[in-house]
Protein backbone atom coordinates (compact mmCIF):
# COMPACT_ATOMS: atom_id res chain seq x y z
CA UNK A 1 0.00 0.00 0.00
CA UNK A 2 0.93 3.22 -0.91
CA UNK A 3 1.25 6.06 1.71
CA UNK A 4 -0.02 9.83 0.85
CA UNK A 5 2.18 12.04 1.15
CA UNK A 6 1.93 14.31 4.32
CA UNK A 7 0.29 17.85 3.51
CA UNK A 8 2.08 20.71 5.12
CA UNK A 9 0.63 22.69 8.06
CA UNK A 10 -0.55 25.49 5.71
CA UNK A 11 -2.29 22.93 3.46
CA UNK A 12 -4.10 21.54 6.89
CA UNK A 13 -4.86 25.16 8.06
CA UNK A 14 -6.59 25.57 4.54
CA UNK A 15 -8.74 22.68 4.56
CA UNK A 16 -10.04 23.38 8.01
CA UNK A 17 -10.62 27.29 7.41
CA UNK A 18 -12.64 26.22 4.62
CA UNK A 19 -14.44 23.04 6.55
CA UNK A 20 -15.19 25.92 8.64
CA UNK A 21 -16.90 28.30 6.43
CA UNK A 22 -19.24 25.19 5.14
CA UNK A 23 -19.66 23.91 8.86
CA UNK A 24 -20.96 27.63 10.06
CA UNK A 25 -23.94 27.34 7.50
CA UNK A 26 -25.13 24.33 8.50
CA UNK A 27 -27.58 25.13 11.47
CA UNK A 28 -28.35 28.11 9.33
CA UNK A 29 -30.10 26.35 6.52
CA UNK A 30 -31.39 23.84 9.31
CA UNK A 31 -33.50 27.20 10.82
CA UNK A 32 -34.86 28.17 7.26
CA UNK A 33 -36.23 25.10 6.52
CA UNK A 34 -38.10 24.63 10.24
CA UNK A 35 -39.39 28.66 9.02
CA UNK A 36 -40.06 27.26 5.97
CA UNK A 37 -42.08 24.22 7.62
CA UNK A 38 -43.60 25.86 9.89
CA UNK A 39 -42.81 22.71 11.59
CA UNK A 40 -40.79 21.98 14.84
CA UNK A 41 -40.15 18.57 16.76
CA UNK A 42 -38.26 15.12 16.31
CA UNK A 43 -40.03 13.64 13.83
CA UNK A 44 -39.06 16.88 11.50
CA UNK A 45 -35.58 17.06 12.71
CA UNK A 46 -35.30 13.25 11.62
CA UNK A 47 -36.24 13.84 8.26
CA UNK A 48 -33.61 16.59 7.79
CA UNK A 49 -30.95 14.69 9.38
CA UNK A 50 -31.92 11.43 7.57
CA UNK A 51 -32.64 13.39 4.32
CA UNK A 52 -28.98 15.53 4.95
CA UNK A 53 -27.35 12.00 4.90
CA UNK A 54 -29.12 9.97 2.30
CA UNK A 55 -28.48 13.02 -0.02
CA UNK A 56 -24.56 13.36 0.63
CA UNK A 57 -24.25 9.53 0.57
CA UNK A 58 -26.14 9.18 -2.73
CA UNK A 59 -24.30 12.36 -4.45
CA UNK A 60 -20.61 10.09 -2.88
CA UNK A 61 -22.30 7.20 -4.90
CA UNK A 62 -19.22 7.09 -7.91
CA UNK A 63 -16.90 6.52 -4.68
CA UNK A 64 -18.19 3.02 -4.36
CA UNK A 65 -16.68 1.94 -7.72
CA UNK A 66 -13.01 2.03 -6.06
CA UNK A 67 -13.86 0.34 -2.97
CA UNK A 68 -12.58 -2.43 -3.33
CA UNK A 69 -9.60 -1.47 -5.42
CA UNK A 70 -7.15 -1.86 -2.15
CA UNK A 71 -7.92 -4.40 0.74
CA UNK A 72 -8.51 -2.50 3.63
CA UNK A 73 -8.65 -4.22 7.14
CA UNK A 74 -11.61 -5.38 8.46
CA UNK A 75 -11.19 -3.49 11.71
CA UNK A 76 -11.07 -0.10 9.90
CA UNK A 77 -14.07 -1.24 8.19
CA UNK A 78 -15.85 -1.93 11.47
CA UNK A 79 -14.11 1.10 12.96
CA UNK A 80 -15.66 3.14 9.81
CA UNK A 81 -18.81 1.90 10.10
CA UNK A 82 -19.51 2.37 13.83
CA UNK A 83 -18.12 6.40 13.41
CA UNK A 84 -21.54 6.21 10.92
CA UNK A 85 -23.72 4.85 13.76
CA UNK A 86 -22.57 8.18 16.23
CA UNK A 87 -22.94 10.43 12.96
CA UNK A 88 -26.41 9.51 12.85
CA UNK A 89 -26.69 9.67 16.78
CA UNK A 90 -25.08 13.19 16.29
CA UNK A 91 -27.29 14.79 13.77
CA UNK A 92 -30.22 12.98 15.56
CA UNK A 93 -29.62 15.24 18.45
CA UNK A 94 -28.57 18.35 17.27
CA UNK A 95 -30.81 18.91 14.46
CA UNK A 96 -33.87 18.28 17.21
CA UNK A 97 -32.25 20.16 19.52
CA UNK A 98 -32.48 23.60 17.56
CA UNK A 99 -36.24 23.16 17.32
CA UNK A 100 -35.87 24.21 21.20
CA UNK A 101 -33.13 26.58 21.63
CA UNK A 102 -31.05 29.57 19.60
CA UNK A 103 -28.66 28.77 16.85
CA UNK A 104 -25.89 30.05 19.48
CA UNK A 105 -26.31 28.15 22.32
CA UNK A 106 -27.06 24.87 20.17
CA UNK A 107 -23.65 25.41 18.16
CA UNK A 108 -21.71 26.86 21.58
CA UNK A 109 -22.35 23.32 22.97
CA UNK A 110 -22.11 20.90 20.21
CA UNK A 111 -19.03 22.21 19.76
CA UNK A 112 -17.40 21.60 23.25
CA UNK A 113 -15.96 18.39 21.38
CA UNK A 114 -12.75 18.98 22.34
CA UNK A 115 -12.77 18.25 26.16
CA UNK A 116 -14.94 14.93 25.45
CA UNK A 117 -12.55 14.30 22.56
CA UNK A 118 -9.21 15.34 24.28
CA UNK A 119 -10.72 12.98 27.53
CA UNK A 120 -11.58 9.89 25.38
CA UNK A 121 -7.97 10.47 23.20
CA UNK A 122 -6.15 10.13 26.95
CA UNK A 123 -7.78 7.36 27.96
CA UNK A 124 -8.38 5.07 24.50
CA UNK A 125 -5.23 6.57 22.79
CA UNK A 126 -3.06 7.44 25.49
CA UNK A 127 -2.52 10.73 24.04
CA UNK A 128 -2.12 12.71 26.89
CA UNK A 129 -2.20 16.47 26.29
CA UNK A 130 0.42 18.85 26.71
CA UNK A 131 -0.31 20.93 29.33
CA UNK A 132 -0.18 23.97 27.25
CA UNK A 133 -2.35 22.33 24.91
CA UNK A 134 -4.76 21.99 27.89
CA UNK A 135 -4.77 25.11 28.12
CA UNK A 136 -5.57 26.36 24.73
CA UNK A 137 -8.63 24.01 25.44
CA UNK A 138 -9.42 25.84 28.52
CA UNK A 139 -9.52 29.38 27.23
CA UNK A 140 -11.39 28.21 23.92
CA UNK A 141 -13.81 26.89 25.67
CA UNK A 142 -13.71 30.08 27.73
CA UNK A 143 -14.67 31.92 24.61
CA UNK A 144 -17.51 28.93 23.87
CA UNK A 145 -19.14 30.47 27.11
CA UNK A 146 -19.27 33.70 26.36
CA UNK A 147 -20.84 32.90 23.09
CA UNK A 148 -23.63 30.87 24.81
CA UNK A 149 -23.73 33.65 27.71
CA UNK A 150 -24.17 36.54 24.54
CA UNK A 151 -27.18 34.34 23.41
CA UNK A 152 -29.19 34.85 26.99
CA UNK A 153 -31.52 37.36 25.57
CA UNK A 154 -32.76 35.07 22.68
CA UNK A 155 -32.96 32.04 24.96
CA UNK A 156 -35.69 33.84 26.44
CA UNK A 157 -37.83 33.31 23.12
CA UNK A 158 -36.25 29.66 22.78
CA UNK A 159 -39.65 27.04 23.52
CA UNK A 160 -37.45 24.82 25.78
CA UNK A 161 -33.68 25.65 25.74
CA UNK A 162 -32.34 23.15 28.61
CA UNK A 163 -34.30 20.43 26.42
CA UNK A 164 -32.77 21.89 23.41
CA UNK A 165 -29.34 22.71 25.45
CA UNK A 166 -28.68 18.59 26.32
CA UNK A 167 -29.31 17.39 22.97
CA UNK A 168 -26.79 19.72 21.93
CA UNK A 169 -24.47 18.35 24.70
CA UNK A 170 -25.38 14.47 23.35
CA UNK A 171 -24.69 15.55 19.98
CA UNK A 172 -20.95 16.63 21.11
CA UNK A 173 -20.70 13.54 23.09
CA UNK A 174 -21.21 11.55 19.79
CA UNK A 175 -19.70 13.53 17.04
CA UNK A 176 -16.10 13.33 19.55
CA UNK A 177 -16.06 9.47 18.88
CA UNK A 178 -17.27 10.00 15.35
CA UNK A 179 -13.95 11.96 14.93
CA UNK A 180 -11.75 9.40 16.82
CA UNK A 181 -13.00 6.30 14.96
CA UNK A 182 -12.71 8.04 11.83
CA UNK A 183 -9.02 8.57 12.38
CA UNK A 184 -8.68 5.49 13.10
CA UNK A 185 -10.27 4.01 10.43
CA UNK A 186 -8.16 6.11 8.12
CA UNK A 187 -4.87 5.29 9.78
CA UNK A 188 -5.33 1.69 9.71
CA UNK A 189 -5.49 2.24 5.21
CA UNK A 190 -9.15 3.53 4.74
CA UNK A 191 -8.58 6.60 2.59
CA UNK A 192 -11.07 10.10 2.95
CA UNK A 193 -12.83 9.09 0.00
CA UNK A 194 -14.10 5.21 1.39
CA UNK A 195 -14.18 6.32 4.85
CA UNK A 196 -16.60 9.26 4.17
CA UNK A 197 -19.28 7.11 1.39
CA UNK A 198 -19.40 4.61 4.25
CA UNK A 199 -19.82 6.52 7.38
CA UNK A 200 -22.37 8.62 5.72
CA UNK A 201 -23.84 5.48 4.04
CA UNK A 202 -24.11 3.97 7.62
CA UNK A 203 -25.52 7.34 9.15
CA UNK A 204 -28.12 7.61 6.76
CA UNK A 205 -29.08 4.08 7.07
CA UNK A 206 -29.44 3.99 10.77
CA UNK A 207 -31.66 8.17 10.68
CA UNK A 208 -33.66 7.26 7.33
CA UNK A 209 -36.56 4.71 9.42
CA UNK A 210 -37.12 7.37 12.43
CA UNK A 211 -38.99 9.79 11.21
CA UNK A 212 -42.07 7.17 10.75
CA UNK A 213 -41.67 6.18 14.10
CA UNK A 214 -43.13 9.77 14.92
CA UNK A 215 -45.39 9.78 11.94
CA UNK A 216 -43.70 12.19 10.28
CA UNK A 217 -43.73 11.78 6.38
CA UNK A 218 -40.75 12.97 3.79
CA UNK A 219 -43.24 14.20 1.58
CA UNK A 220 -45.38 17.60 1.45
CA UNK A 221 -43.07 19.93 2.22
CA UNK A 222 -42.57 23.78 0.65
CA UNK A 223 -39.49 23.58 -2.06
CA UNK A 224 -37.72 25.88 0.50
CA UNK A 225 -37.02 22.79 2.98
CA UNK A 226 -35.89 19.97 0.05
CA UNK A 227 -33.49 23.64 -1.06
CA UNK A 228 -32.34 23.55 2.22
CA UNK A 229 -31.89 19.88 2.29
CA UNK A 230 -29.59 19.91 -0.57
CA UNK A 231 -27.43 22.43 0.57
CA UNK A 232 -26.92 21.06 3.80
CA UNK A 233 -25.79 18.13 2.18
CA UNK A 234 -23.32 19.93 -0.34
CA UNK A 235 -21.61 22.41 2.48
CA UNK A 236 -21.62 21.68 5.41
CA UNK A 237 -21.57 17.52 5.10
CA UNK A 238 -19.77 17.21 2.05
CA UNK A 239 -17.21 19.98 2.22
CA UNK A 240 -17.34 20.50 5.79
CA UNK A 241 -17.27 17.41 7.50
CA UNK A 242 -15.40 15.46 5.07
CA UNK A 243 -12.80 18.40 5.46
CA UNK A 244 -12.65 17.48 9.36
CA UNK A 245 -12.26 13.71 8.71
CA UNK A 246 -9.71 14.40 6.04
CA UNK A 247 -7.54 16.82 8.12
CA UNK A 248 -7.60 14.19 11.72
CA UNK A 249 -6.26 12.11 10.20
CA UNK A 250 -2.86 14.48 9.27
CA UNK A 251 -3.11 16.09 12.68
CA UNK A 252 -4.60 15.85 16.58
CA UNK A 253 -8.03 15.24 17.00
CA UNK A 254 -8.17 17.35 20.12
CA UNK A 255 -6.94 20.50 17.75
CA UNK A 256 -9.16 19.95 14.74
CA UNK A 257 -12.11 19.91 17.45
CA UNK A 258 -10.40 22.93 18.56
CA UNK A 259 -10.72 24.49 14.92
CA UNK A 260 -14.44 23.80 14.83
CA UNK A 261 -15.11 25.92 18.13
CA UNK A 262 -15.12 28.82 15.85
CA UNK A 263 -17.84 27.55 14.17
CA UNK A 264 -20.54 29.00 16.46
CA UNK A 265 -18.99 32.17 15.79
CA UNK A 266 -19.49 31.94 12.23
CA UNK A 267 -22.92 30.88 12.31
CA UNK A 268 -23.81 33.39 15.58
CA UNK A 269 -23.10 36.30 13.24
CA UNK A 270 -25.02 34.43 10.22
CA UNK A 271 -28.29 34.37 12.36
CA UNK A 272 -27.77 38.14 13.42
CA UNK A 273 -27.82 38.93 9.90
CA UNK A 274 -30.64 37.03 8.48
CA UNK A 275 -33.00 35.94 11.61
CA UNK A 276 -32.07 39.22 13.59
CA UNK A 277 -30.93 36.95 16.46
CA UNK A 278 -28.80 39.12 18.28
CA UNK A 279 -25.68 37.59 20.11
CA UNK A 280 -24.79 40.30 21.99
CA UNK A 281 -20.83 41.47 22.54
CA UNK A 282 -20.12 38.15 24.50
CA UNK A 283 -20.36 36.53 21.00
CA UNK A 284 -17.75 39.17 19.64
CA UNK A 285 -15.85 38.89 23.26
CA UNK A 286 -15.93 35.08 22.83
CA UNK A 287 -15.28 34.87 18.89
CA UNK A 288 -11.86 36.53 20.32
CA UNK A 289 -11.21 34.31 23.31
CA UNK A 290 -11.88 31.09 20.92
CA UNK A 291 -9.39 32.16 18.14
CA UNK A 292 -6.78 32.90 21.10
CA UNK A 293 -7.46 29.76 22.33
CA UNK A 294 -7.15 27.74 19.12
CA UNK A 295 -3.76 29.71 18.95
CA UNK A 296 -2.21 28.10 21.82
CA UNK A 297 -3.30 25.08 21.45
CA UNK A 298 -1.72 25.14 18.04
CA UNK A 299 1.30 26.31 19.37
CA UNK A 300 1.43 23.46 21.99
CA UNK A 301 0.51 20.61 19.32
CA UNK A 302 3.60 22.25 17.51
CA UNK A 303 5.88 21.87 20.71
CA UNK A 304 4.84 18.49 21.63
Amino acid sequence: MINPTRPSRWQIGGILFVGILAASTSAIFIRYALEASGTRGVGFSLVLAAARLTLASLLLLPAWKNFHATPVPRRALYQSIAAGVFLAIHFAAWITSLSYTSIAASTALVTTNPVWVALISWVWLKEKPSVVTGGGIAIALLGGILVAIGDAGSLSSAPQPWLGNVLALVGSWAVSFYFLLGRAAQQKGLGIGRHAVLAYSIAALVLMPLPTLFQTSYLGYPPTVYLCILLMALFPQLIGHTSFNWAVRWTSPTLVTLVILAEPVGSSLLAFLLFQENPGVSVFLGAAVILLGVGVAAWGQRSA
